[in-house]
């Protein structure tokens, strides 16, 4: 794997970090995130999935870029 390659996976998992939370929270206070009883929506529920898969697809681009610097 080239360096180039390595840094941009890099960079992938750095931009994860910084905007999925910021998602995350605005999507929670959303007021179609909880029913009137207060439990969790649909709408909620597949927002936590989606911000866990781009999770585990940055942790994964993380692991390859120092793996390839070996």
């Amino acid at each position: 794997m080239t360096v180039a390659l390595a840094i941009l996976l890099l960079v992938n998992a750095g931009f994860t970090v910084v905007v999925w939370p910021t998602f995350y929270r605005r999507v929670s206070n959303d007021t179609r995130a909880r029913d009137a009883a207060g439990k969790a929506t649909r709408f909620l529920s597949v927002h936590r999935v989606i911000v866990g898969i781009a999770y585990l697809i940055a942790a994964a681009s993380a692991i390859a870029a120092i793996v390839s610097f070996f």
